[in-house]
């Protein structure tokens, strides 16, 4: 079920929906207890429900925790079945699928950031790497 803001995920306030994808949703939320800004991403109820689905979820969440390199979101742990990571605020507008860049050369350099993390990391699938400044 999608989630409104205000609405709440354990400890975690929603304050806006971020995106959606295939499998779920990624959400900005407030952490109540430690007061900062995170995203949340969780799985539809379907997917949550299918053992494979969730193992790859589980799996996304064990790859994530393992790395430490300031263009990849921060993992900060799993909360009533949702990954709570690090809110990163980018300055680029997305329109449907497609970041936008205000500055000539800044999408040249991001994509150059995620090459560059992907093969760090052994060809880390996009979906998991989180591109920033």
């Amino acid at each position: 079920m999608p989630l409104s803001k205000g609405d709440k995920l354990g400890h975690h306030e929603i304050l806006s929906l971020l995106g959606q994808g295939g499998m779920g949703q990624v959400y900005k939320a407030l952490d109540t207890q430690l007061k900062r800004e995170v995203a949340l991403k969780t799985l539809l109820p379907a997917f949550a429900r299918d053992p494979e689905r969730y193992a790859r979820f589980q799996r996304e969440a064990e790859v994530l925790a393992s790395l430490n390199h300031p263009n990849i979101a921060t993992l900060y742990g799993i909360a009533e079945g949702a990954l709570v990571m690090e809110f990163v605020e980018l300055n680029h507008q997305v329109k449907g699928n497609k970041l936008l860049f205000p500055k000539v050369g800044e999408e040249r350099k991001l994509r150059g950031h995620t090459v560059e993390c992907r093969q760090g990391l052994g060809g880390l699938p996009n979906s998991i790497a989180a591109p920033r400044e």
